[in-house]
């Protein structure tokens, strides 16, 4: 009678926790929607005010005058993050591929507290070591080529956010590609091929998945970084047009806004609204990113 009882004990035991886990699963991915709700709310004065076309693809930034136009720190927070992606990516995945393929055991080891110190650096540091290093470095190496910069551009933001996403997409991208089993790599050099084309035509292909989800991550960080943007970007309101000019993103706007000036009419309904425009160009990237991965999995099957 005892082990019966028991073993109904724990099947009680496991659909409580089942459901439990459940409950737990589904409020946490009820935040995203919680956090945008909240954010749309406060949102709604300016969005009764002027229409979100017109906010969104205005370039008139006065609030004194209650214009509140966001295009030139959406395509500020476009054009550093895109830099820094174009930077970080290849270096990124090069980096990977060695240390999860070619490098000695005690290599990788001694690389892997390196890179999640890198992780662990503050925001602000980094930033610091922007404007001590990288703005100079840029405004000198623009001048070799003739170009006149003060160093506090897009390029300069973009350098010190590519180091920032270094270790998001090195360490993720590392541990998916020594998921990928031996017994395929194995099987494909058994063929004949080299070790490149094993890692080219089979391992990534089937830790394509992974990467492509360790690169939005690094997107993901890199468009909702603040500190470090701020100092070296330039915060200048207008639309960058190249890689050299001033750029004012979206984070640095709300950071170095928010709380002042709230006296001004729906200057608060304004911030908000940024937050809002942040979130909701994130939550795009990694739907497409999403979409385009069930494609290409699709064709892959």
């Amino acid at each position: 009678m005892g082990l019966p009882n028991r073993t109904k004990r724990s099947r009680l035991y496991d659909r409580a926790a089942a459901v439990l886990m459940g409950v737990l699963a589904r409020l946490s991915g009820l935040i995203v929607i919680v956090i945008a709700a909240g954010l749309f709310w406060k949102s709604v004065p300016i969005l009764k005010n002027q229409s979100l076309s017109a906010l969104l693809f205005s370039s008139e930034w006065y609030p004194l005058r209650g214009q509140f136009g966001f295009l030139p720190f959406i395509m500020g927070s476009l054009w550093v993050t895109g830099t820094a992606m174009i930077l970080a990516v290849p270096l990124c995945l090069l980096t990977a591929i060695y240390l999860a393929e070619y490098a000695p055991r005690g290599i990788r080891e001694g690389m892997r507290p390196l890179i999640d110190l890198l992780a662990g650096i503050p925001s602000v540091v980094y930033g610091v070591w922007g404007v001590l290093v990288v703005v100079p470095w840029v405004k000198r190496a623009a001048g070799w080529f003739g170009y006149s910069t003060s160093g506090y551009c897009v390029l300069s933001a973009g350098i010190v956010l590519a180091v920032m996403i270094f270790p998001v997409i090195i360490h993720m991208t590392v541990e998916i590609l020594r998921a990928v089993p031996q017994e395929i790599r194995e099987a494909s050099l058994s063929l004949g091929a080299t070790q490149w084309q094993t890692i080219k035509k089979v391992v990534l292909r089937k830790a394509f998945g992974g990467v492509l989800a360790a690169i939005v991550l690094g997107l993901s960080r890199a468009f909702g970084e603040t500190i470090a943007v701020l100092m070296v970007a330039g915060n200048a309101v207008r639309s960058p047009t190249g890689f050299l000019d001033a750029a004012y993103p979206l984070p640095a706007l709300i950071a170095n806004n928010y709380g002042e000036m709230m006296s001004i009419p729906l200057y608060d309904s304004a911030m908000m609204l940024a937050c809002l425009i942040l979130l909701g160009i994130v939550l795009v990237f990694n739907v497409l990113a999403k979409l385009v991965l069930m494609r290409i999995q699709k064709e892959i099957q």
